[in-house]
């Protein structure tokens, strides 16, 4: 089956819908992707693409097609012209690029932007195939939550975008199960609508020693928030909790990996509270190095901004976090929440609740090794049962089959 991912993101941007591309590539199928330029989080085009874009044109036998776009840059009106560019450049380039391609299927990875969804419809009847869409983010809603719309019309026009590309979609995954009824709302086909979850990042198999980025403290209890540093995860409420905790708590330090639109903020933050000595900002790493962080954290941290999208949203990282075995803190409401405490793998408090995580880290701290152990295991089990990779692209390759109508 050849199959064609569009996808405003791709390799060397670090997302789950390269570990699938070449998964797929593995089961024997033909996967092509169409893609912008790199340059996500740090908002410029990747030096090393620039210098040889030849070299980012294949993935372990994903054919990636790029279109020209414009950079992220800084600011929302720059972020907003790079998602309405990609979109535009899609439907003006793709069909060309792509004129000898005969495909099978059209799978779009939609985390934000929305827009995506777009180039996928018109090659969609171009082509003559079929389409799924699989929904991480969910617009126009994320988009009011984090302040780049503020209501009225535009949220009104994204809204009818949006039910536009469901209901041209053949199949819609939905990353939560609170997204399905949302969805169904926007398109004549709520039948086309299901859950489909993300997954863990597969295991190295080897052991991994401990990131040498990360000063060794055995005498401190260290939680971990790794990902993005955007608006969503809430990094002030966390800081506010931070700077609670080292009133009496000096032995518990906080490490953040990641990078993001709000960085710079969260650093000065950290200087404004004096949380130096607490809180360590570590920077942007790729995915296969995560592990080797995690090895330094006795509790990993989940938080998300108090607005009802955020509720109804499963993090990526919360499948990875319950794989590890490590324990989790919450500070999200909603399905994370649920599955964080059905699970047993951790601590839950209510989003932006900085006193009740304050206190959750400090009980999380003076539990036993062997309760917080126990914590982690059960994370791990449920993650083998409800997030297992191979069952999902298993799962996804039978949905594939029965809307081309190859013999499962």
């Amino acid at each position: 089956m050849h199959i064609l991912i569009v996808s405003q993101y791709f390799w060397p941007e670090n997302f789950k819908i390269n570990d699938l591309a070449e998964e797929l590539v593995r089961r024997g199928h033909r996967v092509t992707v169409l893609t912008g330029k790199p340059n996500y989080p740090s908002g410029e085009v990747l030096e090393d693409f620039r210098k040889d874009p030849a070299h980012y044109a294949f993935l372990n036998g994903v054919e990636i097609v790029r279109i020209p776009m414009l950079a992220r840059g800084r600011g929302s009106l720059r972020l907003a012209l790079n998602y309405a560019c990609f979109a535009a450049s899609a439907c003006l380039f793709g069909p060309w690029k792509l004129r000898k391609v005969r495909v099978d299927a059209i799978f779009v990875f939609q985390v934000s932007p929305g827009t995506v969804g777009v180039p996928a419809v018109l090659l969609k009847y171009l082509k003559r195939t079929r389409l799924v869409l699989w929904i991480q983010d969910l617009w126009p809603e994320t988009l009011d939550a984090i302040g780049i719309t503020k209501g009225g019309l535009p949220v009104w026009l994204i809204g009818e975008m949006m039910s536009f590309i469901y209901k041209n979609c053949d199949l819609v995954l939905a990353q939560s199960r609170s997204f399905v009824p949302l969805v169904q709302g926007r398109t004549d086909k709520p039948e086309s609508v299901v859950y489909f979850p993300g997954w863990a990042d597969p295991p190295s198999g080897a052991a991994v020693d401990r990131a040498p980025e990360i000063a060794l403290r055995p005498d401190t209890f260290t939680i971990m928030f790794a990902g993005n540093v955007g608006v969503a995860q809430d990094l002030p409420a966390v800081l506010r909790a931070a700077a609670i905790v080292k009133q009496n708590r000096p032995d518990i330090r906080w490490i953040i990996v990641g990078d993001g639109r709000m960085f710079d903020f969260v650093e000065a933050e950290v200087a404004r509270l004096d949380l130096g000595g607490q809180v360590t900002l570590a920077g942007r790493f790729p995915p296969e190095r995560m592990t080797s962080f995690y090895r330094h954290a006795d509790a990993l941290l989940v938080s998300l901004q108090d607005k009802p999208i955020f509720a109804m949203t499963i993090p990526s990282k919360v499948q990875s976090y319950l794989q590890s075995g490590i324990p989790i803190l919450c500070m999200v409401g909603g399905e994370t929440a649920e599955i964080v405490t059905r699970s047993g793998a951790g601590l839950a408090v209510s989003p932006g609740d900085s006193d009740g995580l304050a206190r959750a880290v400090t009980a999380m701290a003076d539990l036993s090794e062997n309760d917080r152990k126990a914590m982690g295991e059960q994370g791990k089990a449920y993650a083998a049962r409800e997030f297992d990779r191979g069952n999902l692209i298993a799962r996804l390759e039978g949905y594939f089959k029965r809307l081309t109508g190859q013999p499962s």
